[in-house]
């Protein structure tokens, strides 16, 4: 393990992964996956260590991913408030650790464990212990997030992450992409779900590998097909085939967010392609799809990863 000499950096202190040619950068703030490479080759399109992570980049999402429109929902009886930090279109988004500092608990070359307390706060008043393992091995790279309530009362928990993945193409547009989901969900102007369709006989069928072509892509997909392992696996290839990199989900990650970049600003924009694991869909909190309630000292761990060039991924 490995501190770069960055003490002053905003997504904090700076922890280096190496295993053979695999290199990963994971960040003390927020508990970010700010960089991933293979073979010298980026597998993640992160951002430098000078930067606060834009469009969240790497962010993990707790304790829950996406949107909740207005920030109000119902939970125990009770209306909760969250802060609206996505102002212009009235959302809360993507959790409440982003931006908090994680304490590092252990340190290896190709491991690393940080934990965050989430206490009671206006909008979530509950308490968590949040866990996160990041572990490099010859299969590429897995992320285990636990959460233990640790309040006196049951509350709600949904996670996320946000990397954004490359095969080197200049855009998205000639990247051949997987997505193994029967169905997509299509949300308004304002990230909010509308309705949900089959991908059978539209242009958000990715069941069969294809060029993404000029489709925006800013969708939630989930009925994911599973391989026998019970892993589902999405997968980017470069257009001649020789490049690629896969995102593995467990079966506590019913949902994907697929985001081209088209919203971005450049040179940011159609660069790269955000694979989102989600245990729950947008704006789940208000309706309740997806939500994992937690008693009182239960916990509830998810795992996903990323293997570069295709290489077998672990369960």
């Amino acid at each position: 393990m490995a501190l770069e000499a960055r003490p002053l950096a905003p997504s904090g202190t700076q922890i280096e992964l190496t295993c053979g040619d695999q290199r990963a950068v994971v960040t003390l703030v927020g508990a970010g996956l700010r960089a991933y490479s293979a073979g010298g080759r980026d597998v993640v399109d992160g951002f430098e260590a000078d930067r606060m992570s834009p469009a969240g980049r790497g962010q993990l999402l707790i304790p829950f991913p996406n949107r909740v429109q207005g920030g109000r929902y119902d939970f125990g009886g009770r209306t909760h408030q969250l802060a609206l930090n996505e102002p212009e279109a009235g959302n809360a988004i993507h959790g409440l650790t982003r931006w908090a500092e994680w304490m590092l608990v252990r340190a290896e070359p190709q491991d690393v464990v940080l934990e965050h307390l989430l206490h009671p706060q206006p909008g979530y008043p509950y308490s968590l212990a949040l866990r996160v393992e990041y572990a490099l091995d010859a299969a590429g790279l897995a992320v285990s997030v636990k959460a233990t309530n640790v309040g006196a009362d049951p509350c709600p928990y949904g996670s996320g992450a946000h990397p954004y993945l490359t095969v080197g193409t200049t855009t998205v547009d000639t990247t051949v992409l997987h997505v193994p989901a029967r169905t997509v969900i299509h949300s308004d102007a304002h990230g909010i779900p509308t309705g949900s369709e089959p991908v059978a006989g539209t242009a958000y069928d990715f069941r069969r590998p294809r060029p993404i072509g000029p489709v925006r892509l800013d969708n939630a997909f989930t009925d994911l097909e599973r391989d026998a392992d019970g892993i589902a696996r999405v997968e980017l290839r470069d257009p001649d085939g020789r490049t690629s990199v896969v995102l593995w989900v467990d079966a506590s990650h019913p949902y994907l967010m697929v985001f081209s970049g088209d919203t971005l600003p450049q040179p940011e924009r159609r660069r790269s392609l955000a694979v989102e694991p989600m245990t729950c869909p947008p704006d789940a909190f208000r309706t309740g799809e997806g939500v994992v309630e937690l008693d009182p000292g239960e916990s509830f761990t998810s795992r996903w990863g990323i293997a570069p060039g295709g290489i077998e991924q672990r369960a």
